[in-house]
């Protein structure tokens, strides 16, 4: 390789770190339907927990000011709560604000093994209406008390396909109120709420209301900053994905769109929360997010969304869909409306067809037959080394002809050491003399990094890898697999823990240099991309080390398969007729004369 090749591969892997730092980014499960009939489970009532005493709240001086004389004597009553427990979650219902309280996934756990929780349950709960009442105050139902015939602590059931309906009241005054009607249905990681305006058209101004979901959503991993990486807030509104990201402290983000809009999201690494509009009445949405710094040099973004809905008849409802779960690729696509562009699978023009129709679906299928996923990742390099095999074939003989033309190329900048420009033009005959490409080599390495940045966005947001246990240390191969930490942090990296496999992947790069540069003036580029690329991939979830180690392993012995074979050949010029005019020339031969 000359110095333009070294430049090329250098430049390779400048581009890989700056996409990387920018980004820095089973069987099909199908989503029922929804029934108009509810389950009329038996309520089984349950005692009030001893350290959740039954709350009630006073009307104040400044509750009174601040919801005007519409609203201020719903800012006190008697709260009570309503459990469901489903196959896949248990939810909580609170009658102040009529609000989920909270959220908790049956078959997620947190880094510390608890129950991964969704809802910010210390500010209260979310899911509560904003609008401006007629008198000039801006009221929020969070903090108004509404009426439910249940009794306290009353506990729903769900199994099967059973379904079950909640209705919550708020009673301003002379026959007008507010309900908000929640529908709950075992199998989903969602409930559908129903929002009927009940002659309230001379107390809320504006002909408008907003849904909002103040809170974002709970962080579930260890590492903070890394979760923090992957939080973002949409809308999608006009057919398009609108995002606001608040990466930088005391830097809130803010956005406010017109138009119709669908629905309206936010996702930390593995899970999301998003506020679907069923009846299609969502016309704009609201998006801000802020930065906030956690203890240990931790960080958390939040991001408060709301769906703004017309209110125009004396009756007037609308329908919701709220979805609160797992970042699974299917569940999420389940629902439509586009809800799966909240996955980070990476750029839509080619990375992310690449994850979705290629990675995701080939992934399932192998874990079907394969129960763990670390050999389902090693299945799948040596399927990719497979499809790949042609390619790097010809490559690797291209180079081991690039080796057995060194001393011809170095007779040829001796000779023309001080006329640079002939001696390049004597290069360039030389290679079309014997039919070298001196780009080659680099081909295979430039046709896989479209499917390394498809796999880093798919081993980043899939929670199929996550928890995923593999063998000896490698316990998750969603984060990177540390075998021991430094006593400081590296400069420039951050690193403070060595990944094994990312060294181990480092040591096969440096195998697979030796073996394929001989140059002496190439001597550095043994080293230099081995030690970038550890250095880089450190960082990176563990399966996707294990790919690229796997696949090293098998490039390796692909190439000592090639220097058996081939080394014996001579070198041979090509025939000067089947290289005069190249390709364009030989194809038109085939093309019929003009008359």
């Amino acid at each position: 390789m000359d110095k333009q090749t070294t430049f090329g591969f250098i430049l390779i892997g400048l581009v890989l770190i700056v996409w990387m730092w920018m980004q820095t980014p089973p069987p099909q499960q199908t989503r029922p339907a929804l029934v108009d009939s509810i389950y009329k489970a038996e309520p089984q009532l349950k005692e009030r927990p001893p350290h959740e005493p039954q709350m009630r709240v006073a009307p104040t001086t400044t509750a009174g000011d601040s919801l005007g004389r519409f609203f201020a004597h719903l800012a006190s009553g008697d709260e009570r709560v309503i459990i469901i427990r489903t196959d896949l979650y248990t939810a909580e219902v609170t009658t102040k604000g009529a609000l989920i309280r909270k959220w908790e996934l049956n078959e997620y756990k947190t880094w510390d093994q608890r129950q991964t929780q969704l809802v910010d349950f210390d500010k209260g709960g979310d899911f509560s209406l904003l609008f401006t009442s007629s008198d000039g105050k801006l009221v929020n139902t969070r903090y108004l008390y509404f009426k439910c015939d249940l009794p306290n602590w009353t506990t729903i059931t769900l199994t099967g396909d059973q379904t079950y309906a909640i209705g919550l009241n708020l009673l301003i005054d002379g026959g007008r109120k507010i309900t908000k009607r929640f529908v709950f249905q075992n199998g989903a990681y969602s409930f559908v709420s129903d929002i009927v305006f009940d002659n309230v058209q001379d107390i809320v101004s504006n002909y408008e209301y907003q849904v909002i979901w103040e809170n974002g959503i709970r962080y579930a991993e260890r590492n903070s900053v890394d979760e923090s990486q992957s939080a973002i807030g949409f809308a999608f509104s006009g057919g398009e994905v609108i995002e606001v990201d608040a990466t930088n402290e005391n830097e809130p983000v803010e956005r406010d769109i017109n138009g119709a809009t669908d629905w309206v999201a936010t996702r930390n690494r593995y899970f999301a929360i998003a506020m679907m509009s069923a009846d299609r009445k969502g016309q704009g949405a609201y998006l801000k997010g802020v930065h906030v710094p956690q203890p240990d040099k931790g960080a958390r973004e939040i991001y408060s969304l709301a769906l703004k809905t017309p209110l125009r008849q004396p009756v007037d409802s609308a329908r919701f869909t709220v979805f609160l779960g797992p970042l699974d690729f299917n569940i999420v696509k389940s629902y439509g409306h586009n809800l799966d562009q909240i996955m980070s699978l990476g750029p839509a023009w080619i990375i992310r067809p690449i994850a979705e129709y290629v990675l995701i679906p080939l992934f399932q299928f192998l874990h079907l037959l394969i129960p763990n996923y670390g050999f389902v990742i090693i299945v799948f390099s040596i399927i990719i080394k497979l499809a790949l095999h042609p390619l790097s074939k010809t490559s690797m003989k291209s180079m081991k002809k690039m080796q057995a033309l060194q001393p011809l190329m170095n007779e040829i900048r001796e000779k023309y050491k001080d006329d640079p420009q002939k001696m390049n033009q004597q290069v360039m005959n030389l290679y079309k003399e014997y039919g070298v490409n001196p780009a080659a080599g680099c081909l295979p390495m430039l046709l896989q990094m479209p499917i390394l940045f498809a796999l880093y966005s798919v081993f980043m947001s899939s929670i199929e890898l996550r928890h995923a246990h593999f063998i000896w240390w490698i316990q998750d191969l969603s984060i990177p697999d540390v075998v021991f930490t430094l006593p400081f942090v590296l400069p420039l990296f951050g690193i403070s823990g060595v990944s094994g496999l990312a060294f181990a992947m480092g040591i096969t790069m440096f195998i697979q240099q030796k073996m394929t540069v001989t140059d002496p003036r190439q001597a550095a580029m043994v080293w230099v991309m081995p030690i970038m690329m550890t250095l880089l991939f450190n960082g990176f979830p563990s399966g996707l080390n294990l790919y690229y180690f796997v696949f090293n392993i098998l490039s390796i012995g692909q190439q000592v398969w090639v220097n058996k074979t081939h080394d014996a050949e001579p070198l041979k010029k090509v025939d000067k007729k089947a290289r005069k005019g190249g390709i364009m020339a030989r194809l038109s031969k085939n093309l019929p004369k003009m008359k």
